[in-house]
C-alpha cells in the first residue's frame, strides 16, 4: 500500500507544474475541521504554510457528514482528514460523483477502535466479547465522539444488531474533549470508549485497545490510513496550492507532539505548527518542493522566513 500511495503521489506531483503561481482567485483556500485534534493540528500546519505563501486559509468546523457534503458541493476545497477504512462510505459517494482527487496519503500507522481504561483492563476486558459480561461495571455505556461520526455509526450498528450481546448498551455521543474528560474523571471506574492514534491520550491514559472488532473497525485494532482529498476543479484551477497539499505527509510522532501542545499546553494550533516548523526546516524543504508564493516567488524561503520571525 505504501509503495502504491507513494507512486500515486509522485505521479500527481509530476503532473503539477513546478514554480507555477496560482491565479488571484485561488487566494482563499477553504477546508474543514471535524473537531478532532489531529486534524486541527494538521490544519494548523497547512494554515501557517498557506499564510506564509500569501494565501488565506478559511477553516470551517463541520461534522464529518456535513464536511463531506461541503466538499462534494463545492463549499470547501480540501479535506485532510479522510480516515480509511472508517470513512469508506463517504469516499464511495465522492468517488461515484467523480469530482474528487486523492492528493496523497498523509498519514500511515493510525488506528481507531474501542478501548478501555486501566480499571476496565483490570476487570478482565481485553476483547469486544468481554464487554457484556461486565455490563454493570461499565454502566452499560460506550463513550463515542461527536454525533454523525462514522465510528459512532459503527458502534450504534453493533448495538442495534446485538453483536457481542451489546443490544441493551447505550452509545453516549459527545465531542472528543468531553469524551476524554469523562474517561479522565473515571480513573477508578471501568470505561469503554473510542480511542485512536495519533493522539496524546495514549501517553496520558493507560489504554488497552480491544481485540475482536475487525468486522466493525478493521484489522490490526482498527489500523487506518489518513488521506488528503480535494475538488478536481480546484486542483486544476490552483495547481500550486494543490502541489503543496499533495506533498504534505505527516507521521504519528509529529502529530502526537503537535496535539500535545494543543491539548496539554493550551497552544493555538497555528502557534504549535509554527514552532514545530521552525525546529524542522527539512520538512519545509520537502513540502515546499516546486511550490511558490501566491505571486510566484520561491515558497520554501518565504515559509522559513515567516516561521523564523
Amino acid at each position: 500500500m505504501k509503495v502504491l500511495a507513494t507512486t500515486a503521489v509522485l505521479m500527481l506531483t509530476a503532473a503539477l507544474p513546478a514554480l507555477a503561481d496560482d491565479a488571484a482567485t485561488c487566494g482563499t483556500v477553504r477546508y474543514s475541521d471535524p473537531g478532532w485534534t489531529d486534524i486541527t493540528a494538521t490544519n494548523g500546519v497547512a494554515a501557517v504554510l498557506l499564510e506564509s505563501l500569501g494565501y488565506t486559509p478559511d477553516i470551517a468546523t463541520l461534522s464529518v457528514p456535513v464536511g463531506y457534503e461541503a466538499l462534494k458541493g463545492g463549499q470547501t476545497d480540501v479535506f485532510l482528514g479522510n480516515w480509511m477504512p472508517a470513512q469508506q462510505k463517504f469516499r464511495d459517494d465522492l468517488d461515484a460523483a467523480g469530482s474528487i482527487d486523492v492528493l496523497t496519503q498523509n498519514l500511515e500507522g493510525a488506528k481507531f477502535t474501542l478501548a478501555v481504561n486501566k480499571a476496565g483492563a483490570e476487570a478482565g476486558v481485553a476483547d469486544f466479547a468481554d464487554l457484556d459480561a461486565n455490563k454493570d461495571a461499565f454502566d452499560g455505556k460506550i463513550y463515542g465522539i461527536e454525533p454523525g461520526a462514522p465510528a459512532n455509526q459503527s458502534i450504534q450498528a453493533m448495538i442495534d444488531a446485538d453483536q457481542f450481546g451489546l443490544g441493551d448498551w447505550e452509545l453516549v455521543e459527545s465531542g472528543e474533549q468531553a469524551m476524554l474528560a469523562q474517561v479522565s474523571r473515571s480513573a477508578d471506574t471501568p470505561v469503554v470508549f473510542l480511542a485512536w492514534a495519533p493522539h496524546p491520550m495514549n501517553d496520558a491514559i493507560e489504554i488497552t485497545y480491544l481485540s475482536g472488532g475487525d468486522a466493525q473497525f478493521g484489522p490490526d485494532y482498527g489500523g487506518a490510513s489518513v488521506h488528503t482529498l480535494a475538488r478536481k476543479e480546484w486542483v486544476a484551477a490552483c495547481p500550486n496550492a494543490a502541489r503543496l497539499f499533495s506533498q504534505m505527509v505527516f507521521d504519528v510522532p509529529m502529530e502526537n507532539a503537535l496535539m500535545g501542545k494543543i491539548l496539554d499546553d493550551g497552544a493555538d494550533a497555528k502557534d504549535a505548527a509554527r514552532e514545530w516548523l521552525a525546529e524542522n526546516p527539512q520538512a519545509i524543504d520537502a513540502w515546499l518542493d516546486g511550490v511558490t508564493t501566491l505571486d510566484g516567488q520561491p515558497g520554501a524561503e518565504a515559509v522559513k522566513a515567516a516561521v523564523a520571525g
